[in-house]
């Protein structure tokens, strides 16, 4: 992440810090290191084959101090835009996840993004064209003036128009997501942020109450709508001054960044990554122990050295399994494969020596459902949550057709958590 971070944008620090922010729950010096030689390895081979220059070139002015009361109600409006980014996505994606019929799904998303385009053409691709006429002054070239005609003359229709845009972006961004396209979510976030900027300046522009540079709050809104989706206010920061070369900017950028964070903070405490990690499961946290058995899967610890048996097996030839096997649990499966029950040394010891009962006992009589089961791609933490209710020692592992693949045990998951947690430890 941190080599990717730095080689699409050329941004070697944001490329660590993100790691740090968003990604890692602990610091230290065997973690750091590894991300500092990716970052600036990753940077360097960029460089080479694309070029040293900055990814967005971008028309600044010098900062003044006056700016400033600006730059703080720049960082408060986006915060609240990042509330609103944050909610609005996770709430399109899972309204749209959630129409079962993948074609419908498709012809849905598609038609919406359509129209969403031909409206308003900046919401095409990733809108970095849009962005970087904006970062330099040039707003007509971020508008495609041949729909609108005459009206694209008016003063007041640009920031109208680009506040649709901006608001508009969430839902072509879902569309593209939730519809099995790629749409992002760096990207959106970077062009939206400038739109913020350049929609506030110029509407101050307009009423007369300042004259602010455009140009300089389409970039630092880039840092601050960033600072709030992530909540990564450090990597927003040096993210926006590498991507940009705008380090003059330095200190506005830390100001709306920071009122940004703050602002969010307050109503939402998990950045739309987190909320994504955590529904799915992947959420590393600075709880030691959460974040080892997040770490941990089901697949890996798999114990498959149980000999199956079948229900029409004969308690003799049952006997003769248990005479071999290394195992005291015996699962009972069909002729597909699918779990039918367990049957333990306990439930055949008390018999297990009358030669009488060898022909007339038979498996599916001695055999009982398993007190409850996981599936190889359950998260750990409900796989605890089924020991604990359960009282098991070891349950039966299972794929989604109900077909046996092993048993999971209490002891080979505390092994498994010594080992993560040591390795853990040590970096």
């Amino acid at each position: 992440a941190a080599a990717a971070i730095a080689g699409i944008f050329k941004a070697p620090l944001a490329g660590v810090l993100f790691c740090f922010e968003i990604l890692l729950f602990n610091l230290t010096l065997g973690s750091i290191i590894p991300l500092l030689t990716a970052s600036i390895t990753a940077t360097a081979v960029s460089s080479l084959l694309t070029g040293a220059d900055v990814s967005f070139a971008s028309s600044t002015a010098p900062f003044l101090l006056a700016n400033i009361p600006y730059y703080l109600l720049l960082g408060i409006i986006c915060g609240f835009v990042s509330l609103f980014f944050t909610r609005t996505t996770l709430f399109m994606e899972s309204r749209i996840s959630g129409i079962k019929n993948q074609y419908k799904r498709w012809a849905i998303s598609a038609v919406a993004l359509g129209l969403l385009i031909v409206v308003f053409p900046p919401l095409y691709g990733e809108g970095y064209g849009s962005l970087s006429a904006l970062l330099n002054n040039n707003v007509e070239g971020a508008v495609d003036s041949l729909i609108y005609g005459p009206l694209s003359n008016s003063a007041w229709f640009i920031p109208v128009f680009f506040s649709l845009v901006l608001l508009l972006k969430v839902f072509a961004m879902s569309f593209t997501n939730a519809g099995g396209g790629v749409g992002g979510t760096f990207g959106p976030t970077l062009f939206m942020g400038g739109v913020l900027g350049f929609v506030l300046s110029r509407i101050l522009n307009l009423t007369g109450i300042s004259v602010l540079p455009e140009s300089n709050f389409a970039l630092v809104g880039m840092a601050g709508l960033m600072a709030g989706v992530m909540q990564a206010p450090l990597t927003a920061i040096f993210l926006i001054a590498e991507l940009t070369g705008g380090y003059q900017l330095l200190m506005p950028l830390i100001i709306t960044a920071v009122c940004s964070f703050v602002t969010v903070r307050n109503f939402e405490p998990y950045s739309i990554y987190t909320k994504r990690l955590a529904k799915e499961g992947k959420l590393l946290t600075h709880d030691s122990d959460q974040a080892v058995l997040t770490l941990l899967k089901t697949s890996d610890i798999i114990e498959s050295d149980f000999v199956t048996i079948h229900p029409d097996f004969s308690l003799e030839e049952l006997v003769k399994v248990v005479e071999k096997s290394k195992r005291n649990l015996f699962p009972v499966t069909d002729k597909d494969g699918r779990l039918q029950g367990i049957v333990t040394l306990d439930d055949i010891r008390p018999i297990m020596f009358q030669r009488e009962l060898y022909a007339t006992v038979f498996v599916s009589e001695l055999m009982h459902r398993p007190l409850d089961h996981v599936f190889e791609d359950e998260r750990m933490e409900s796989v605890m949550e089924k020991f604990e209710r359960s009282g098991a020692w070891n349950l039966p592992v299972l794929d989604h057709e109900y077909k046996y693949l092993g048993f999971v045990s209490k002891s080979r998951i505390f092994s498994a958590y010594r080992e993560q947690l040591s390795q853990v430890s040590h970096e």
